[in-house]
């Protein structure tokens, strides 16, 4: 059987896996297409992405309200839109669309599938169906926006039987009513007081015959999808394998070395056997029959929007007990997943939401009717009934709020450079780059700021004859504020892995307050990222050899530190221009206006706690 049926081996497009070339060289002369129910317009390509899902899909809703008009499914394995899934996405995206396959197939459809670079798959398969329509999902992450733009640009400069290219139109599927997006707010608590109501999840279409004699391929292993990505990568990609040993197993075989004592007791069997806890290596455990996940030692849902939703109905059942087993199953895992109150939900389900086995708002429709449910139709105006029922609405409204800000950041520019966003661990991080030529900088802001904090310095030091990007750290200004534990280490990472993916070479790193200090952690740990650190009013030890880094995994947070973040929260509100001034005691002027909206904005949503309570 072929791997991939619309694998594309020409001229500047990517290999495929030594294993299989020949097959494929020959199996792409069968590409033979009917067209002889094509309705006038065309037919209609829906390309997915993100979006692996035939439920609550306005795309595919609108691609099959014609009558008989052809609608043809695709999926590309893009290594750009790829390049930073750990090996457990990639797991759970081959679920993912396995299941979206067969649930095609049982409406007499099918999924296509293209390996290589998106522009020539899609504009290949339009031609051979004989597109008039492309339907895809509206996107925020800068990687995957490059694509679109590069496919938009292909189909425009394209040749085509039909004679015109056809037209891309975008689709979303937002949780709240809004009327303008220019217009919405970007304070969290001003957004909340609209009221806005909410959007309702579509059912799933039926979809007509897939009418083309067509070889719509089969899914790689996940052994071939990753030899895929690591011969598509670049010469200055080589150092991507640096991101696979974690901060923490770093030092911890640093202090072993060393023999150097801290303030965390290692055992002598320590050396032996150094914890990664960022790293994930796919899924090790036990397969179990029947299971909602992919191994015995995943915590991620896996699977489609059928197994999606059951799980989500046990999740929420949870205070209820159940005599499934599989349910038992999840119950056990959200013990293991409740790091911190309220975390569970978006560990077992945030990849699967990303991926868009199902979407935002049919997870809070199906959590709010459970609410409404259990309380006689009502909803409480002081909070829900179960803590995973308020669990995944945070999850769920943070992940809108969010995706809103970075949206919203492509229709209304804000200051004089573009800001774009990153999906880093799935969350989505702010910055900006400046600059087409000369050395690479990099500037990390301080505690309570973001990127705006060097508004006026990103554009002179471009100016100047550098590539400057600015970043925004998890938890501040417009990155997410995930409720996870915040610690250097972890910033550290996201350093590294912004060098690694984003920029693409050593840096100048330049880092101010706490921001420095997090530079100091990157630099020491990964070398090879930086070409000179720069601290600027550098917070953190400046001791050499000394760390006071906590190498035991973080604990629950208790209601004391929830309480002291809250109260710490409402200070920096009341205060935040008095205390910017005693950071800035000879030019105050700087404490201007735009600093301080920016982050009493940042600090205004209750997702800072995460931060300040870590």
């Amino acid at each position: 059987m072929a791997l991939l049926a619309l694998r594309l081996g020409h001229s500047g497009l990517l290999p495929a896996p030594p294993l299989r070339r020949h097959r494929q060289r020959q199996q792409r002369q069968r590409l033979l297409v009917s067209c002889s129910a094509v309705s006038d317009g065309g037919a209609a390509v829906v390309w997915f992405k993100h979006d692996l899902r035939l439920d609550d899909h306005p795309g595919l809703v609108a691609a099959c309200a014609e009558p008989r008009r052809r609608v043809v499914p695709l999926y590309v394995f893009d290594s750009r839109i790829l390049a930073g899934y750990s090996d457990t996405r990639l797991e759970l995206l081959l679920f993912a669309l396995k299941d979206l396959k067969l649930a095609l197939k049982s409406q007499r459809s099918d999924l296509l599938i293209g390996l290589g670079n998106a522009e020539d798959a899609v504009l290949k398969i339009a031609n051979e169906v004989q597109a008039g329509v492309i339907y895809t999902e509206e996107e925020v992450e800068q990687c995957v926006c490059s694509v679109l733009a590069n496919v938009e640009s292909s189909l425009s400069n394209g040749s085509f039987t039909r004679g015109n290219p056809p037209e891309i139109k975008f689709w979303s599927a937002p949780l709240y009513d809004y009327k303008s997006l220019r217009q919405l707010s970007t304070s969290r608590n001003q957004f909340l007081n609209e009221k806005f109501s909410t959007t309702t999840a579509l059912p799933a279409p039926t979809l007509p015959t897939l009418n083309v004699e067509l070889d719509t391929g089969s899914l790689p292993t996940l052994e071939e999808l990753k030899v895929f990505l690591k011969e598509s990568r670049m010469a200055q990609d080589n150092w991507v394998p640096i991101k696979s040993t974690s901060a923490r197993s770093i030092l911890k075989a640093a202090l072993i070395q060393r023999k150097i004592k801290s303030n965390v007791s290692l055992s002598d069997g320590d050396g032996e056997n150094i914890e990664d806890i960022t790293t994930s290596a796919g899924a090790p455990g036990r397969k179990i029959a029947g299971s909602m996940f992919a191994s015995e030692s995943s915590l991620e849902v896996r699977g489609g929007t059928d197994i999606t939703l059951d799980a989500l109905d046990a999740y929420l059942k949870y205070l209820e007990g159940t005599g499934k087993a599989s349910w038992q199953e999840l119950h056990d895992k959200v013990r293991f997943a409740e790091t911190r109150d309220g975390a569970s939900f978006r560990t077992l389900f945030g990849n699967a939401i990303q991926l868009g086995v199902i979407s935002r708002r049919r997870a809070y429709q199906e959590t709010i009717q459970y609410e409404r449910d259990r309380n006689a139709g009502f909803l409480s105006p002081f909070g829900y009934s179960t803590p995973t029922v308020t669990s995944a609405v945070d999850a769920i409204c943070s992940l809108e709020w969010y995706w809103l800000l970075a949206l919203k950041s492509q229709v209304s520019i804000e200051g004089n450079y573009p800001l774009k966003f990153w999906r880093w661990k799935g969350y989505l991080i702010q910055y900006t780059s400046v600059g087409h030529e000369g050395p690479a900088v990099l500037l990390v802001h301080g505690f309570g700021a973001s990127l705006q904090h060097f508004r006026d310095n990103i554009s002179n030091i471009a100016d100047e004859g550098h590539r400057v990007w600015a970043i925004t750290l998890l938890g501040f200004g417009k990155s997410e504020k995930p409720n996870v534990d915040y610690s250097e280490l972890l910033w550290s990472e996201l350093l590294r892995d912004f060098i690694v993916d984003v920029v693409r070479e050593p840096v100048h790193l330049v880092g101010n307050s706490i921001g420095g200090y997090i530079c100091a952690i990157a630099a020491g740990l990964w070398p090879s990222l930086a070409n000179s650190l720069v601290l600027l009013n550098s917070a953190g030890s400046v001791v050499p050899n000394y760390s006071f880094i906590p190498l035991s995994k973080e604990g629950r947070t208790s209601w004391l530190s929830r309480l002291q973040a809250r109260l710490l929260l409402l200070f920096l509100r009341s205060r935040v221009g008095g205390i910017l001034k005693g950071y800035y005691p000879t030019r105050t002027e700087r404490v201007d206006k735009p600093l301080v909206d920016e982050i009493i904005r940042a600090v205004s949503s209750d997702h800072t706690v995460y931060v300040l309570q870590t």
